[in-house]
């Protein structure tokens, strides 16, 4: 992405997708069924969703085939002037409990299963390799893909039809009929030999059907690393070495040693009365292994070099706001806490997002963003009534698409907000997430599953999938008159090579593209 005139650019229009596991009207949703963390894999063919339950669901991008083949034909739709959409469309693959609750004895403190972030990792031979964290524990799951053949019929009476019983056959044949063999093979061999070839056809028909299931296994388990939540992991561009971090530190892993980590970042004080910021966020530059950056709580994202020290307390870049003099009240600090920060694909630019603003950073130019976007502007004369219900302190995280020119994220009743860098207008486009109109049900799987705990459901509600053309704009221009604070949409993550956008809104899973 390069910033200048030449990256200007009209806003997408945006259309709905899918959803996976919403709730009809009137149904409960569950704790352990809300979902807390998003991820796509570099491809774009692989979604992981991970729940308050401990749970990680993953969707597979659809086969281009079965994508295509209820579309109607090319003639046809030369008739018609049309193109066939080719936006990527998911199903449902499997899952997996990735944490289970804990209790820590010593500190006598409940740690809870719920998986705080996801990540894909290299995926060779194959197979996919996915992190997972909760508040404590991260672990390293392999899921790998096999065939399993299954016999449609069995019929006991039919004959043997197989090679070793024709080998058999010929070893009990006496010398004179041996001597018989003509073309070197006797009359009833010949027979049983075509009556084999019958049979081994329909065998291989009563075996044909082959379903894809998948393996998951355990690999690592880092842990008893982090004495404070952890709230962020990113993998690093080499492939070999991941980052975590909590409220104060931030420690460097190499997958393949779990016993061990390095501790890159303490921002720990010897005196904690004299502790002014956390560590709110992390992520690696994506193309640079030495170059990670964090945000804080005062709002301040700080560029690091692994290569200057052992211990990078010292950042090389400081990106913030230059303060001159604005006036200050006790939120403050608190609306300016940044939540979630992203490398564009390109690692020349930051998106950040605070509690009021989303802001896109470029890291050559530290004074000042580049572009603010307004999310929470209209809330700012009730900010006492959101610090009494804690909702002043909810993490709404951030993403942006793969050229760095669009950006997105969450809001309260369940808004989707995007914006385009120059499009000329700072209000961008919000969708309502789940009020779609005139959708019809597209398909329904209900799946049974054995599960050791009785309060999860079987499985999950992501199971549910329901599916619509985008026929027409979903979107719309507009600012928010009523907010429902009970209402949010915290999760999201853009497709890595289409404009495609993957958000959670409660339990349910919704998908838009442009």
């Amino acid at each position: 992405m390069t910033v200048g005139n030449d990256s200007l650019c009209a806003p997408l229009q945006w259309k709905f997708s899918q959803v996976f596991g919403e709730r009809v009207a009137g149904e409960d949703i569950q704790d352990v069924d809300i979902i807390s963390a998003i991820g796509f894999d570099k491809t774009g063919d692989n979604l992981a969703i991970g729940d308050r339950g401990g749970r990680v669901i993953i969707f597979e991008r659809k086969d281009e085939k079965d994508t295509f083949k209820n579309y109607p034909t090319r003639s046809k739709l030369e008739q018609l002037n049309l193109t066939p959409a080719c936006h990527p469309e998911y199903q449902y693959k499997t899952e997996f409990q990735s944490h289970e609750p804990e209790f820590d004895y010593l500190k006598s403190l409940e740690i809870e299963e719920k998986i705080n972030k996801i990540k894909w990792c290299v995926s060779p031979n194959g197979s996919r390799f996915i992190l997972s964290t909760n508040d404590k524990t991260i672990k390293l799951w392999k899921v790998k893909e096999h065939k399993v053949k299954t016999v449609k019929e069995m019929n006991p009476n039919r004959f043997v039809s197989s090679e070793n019983a024709l080998l058999a056959e010929i070893s009990f044949t006496s010398e004179q009929d041996k001597k018989s063999l003509s073309n070197g093979c006797h009359g009833n061999l010949s027979e049983n030999m075509e009556m084999s070839k019958v049979a081994s056809k329909d065998i291989h028909d009563m075996i044909a059907d082959q379903d894809n299931t998948s393996r998951r296994r355990c690999r690592k388990v880092y842990a008893h690393a982090h004495d404070y939540n952890i709230n962020s992991i990113s993998n690093n561009s080499d492939g070999e070495t991941f980052i975590s971090a909590d409220d104060l530190r931030i420690n460097l892993w190499n997958f393949e040693i779990s016993d061990q980590c390095f501790n890159i970042i303490d921002m720990k004080p010897s005196n904690m009365e004299d502790l002014t910021e956390i560590i709110t966020s992390a992520e690696f530059h994506p193309l640079h292994c030495n170059l990670l950056a964090y945000s804080s709580s005062r709002g301040f994202i700080r560029l690091v070099d692994m290569r200057q020290s052992a211990l990078c307390d010292h950042s090389a870049i400081l990106l913030r706001i230059e303060e001159l003099n604005r006036p200050k009240s006790f939120f403050t600090e608190i609306i300016s806490s940044i939540s979630d920060i992203n490398f564009s694909s390109d690692g020349r630019f930051i998106i950040s997002r605070d509690y009021m603003n989303l802001k896109l950073w470029d890291i050559h130019k530290c004074s000042s963003p580049v572009a603010v976007f307004k999310i929470h502007e209209h809330l700012r004369p009730r900010l006492c009534e959101l610090y009494d219900n804690d909702s002043i302190f909810d993490r709404f995280e951030c993403c942006l698409s793969a050229d760095g020119l669009h950006f997105a994220t969450g809001s309260y009743s369940n808004h989707l907000r995007m914006f385009s860098y120059g499009s000329g207008s700072s209000e961008g486009i919000t969708t309502e997430v789940g009020k779609i109109p005139d959708r019809r049900p597209h398909l329904q799987i209900t799946r049974q599953a054995t599960t050791r705990r009785a309060r999860r459901s079987s499985l999950s509600n992501l199971t549910r999938d329901f599916f619509r053309q985008g026929s027409e704009h979903s979107s719309s221009d507009g600012t928010e008159t009523s907010v429902d604070l009970n209402s949010k949409l915290l999760h999201l993550a853009w497709h890595p090579l289409e404009n495609l956008i993957a958000c959670a809104a409660g339990s349910g899973l919704y998908i838009y593209y442009a």
